[in-house]
């Protein structure tokens, strides 16, 4: 069955357009879940809206959206009136700038997506787009609205693709410098450095997230198989602090412990477990 797009409209460049339809390239559907119950019944319980001082339960028609603009004070905002504020959705990405893909700080990167030609028609002037993207390694901006709200979108090649990435704006992306200050600037022996260096050159490889492995997810799906069995379940005691040892003397033990230690295995998230485990 194919993917269902959470958005479909057009994507421009000057007089060049295509139809394309948006995909998200993340998901979290395949994290274990849980639900609150009634520990005495079993039953799943239900969220409900109580006001804060009567403690009574309001109706989803008595509730409405407010901004505080003082203690205890709100601003009450309609959904017609949300409506006056909505940017124009045209449907089309239009691109606006392309600019160096190293260019973008990391920090601005919220969501990805996958962009990919809708039908038939247009295939010709999506493939332009892509592959010039490709050959000048840059990226496009533009801006789509997505949920009422209008985001700047990074668009890259990806495979036969694109990958487009929603960026935070300036004002969400907290100054480094207020965290970083108080860090002094500090002159390191070579030596020391060279032997860093060493650790850093035995442990380096190739980004490959088929090695990552949710080691909290999977002891979940094993928490979670036990249960199911009966089995008494024992809290695992945390691993002690590392202790402060002289960094020279605590380089060259790494480096002898990496010595003998054999490769390592390739470790993988064990995504089929978590159906086994009887989740839905």
């Amino acid at each position: 069955m194919a993917p269902r797009a959470n958005w479909k409209g057009f994507l421009r460049l000057s007089l060049v357009s295509c139809p394309i339809a948006l995909y998200p390239a993340s998901s979290f559907s395949e994290k274990v879940s849980f639900n609150r119950i009634n520990r005495k019944t079993g039953n799943r319980l239900k969220q409900q809206n109580i006001d804060s001082e009567t403690g009574e339960v309001v109706s989803r028609e008595d509730t409405a959206r407010g901004y505080e603009i003082a203690k205890g004070q709100y601003v009450i905002v309609e959904d017609e009136e949300f409506e006056a504020v909505e940017v124009e959705s045209t449907r089309t990405i239009e691109i606006d700038q392309f600019v160096p893909r190293n260019e973008v700080d990391e920090r601005y990167i919220d969501s990805p997506y996958y962009i990919a030609p809708d039908g038939q028609v247009g295939q010709d002037a999506f493939a332009v787009i892509r592959d010039t993207i490709a050959k000048m390694n840059m990226v496009a901006l533009g801006r789509v609205v997505l949920t009422r709200r209008e985001h700047v979108i990074a668009l890259e090649a990806k495979g036969r693709g694109l990958l487009g990435l929603t960026l935070r704006y300036p004002y969400e992306v907290r100054d480094e410098q207020t965290y970083f200050e108080d860090i002094p600037e500090l002159k390191l022996p070579k030596d020391m450095l060279d032997l860093a260096g060493h650790i850093v050159k035995t442990k380096s490889g190739h980004f490959d997230p088929s090695h990552f492995e949710d080691r909290y997810e999977n002891a979940l799906i094993d928490l979670l198989k036990k249960k199911q069995a009966g089995e008494k379940i024992t809290p695992v005691r945390g691993a002690p602090p590392p202790r402060v040892v002289n960094i020279m003397d605590a380089l060259r033990a790494s480096i002898d412990a990496e010595k003998k230690k054999a490769p390592a295995p390739s470790v993988q998230a064990r995504r089929p477990a978590k159906k086994k485990a009887g989740q839905k």
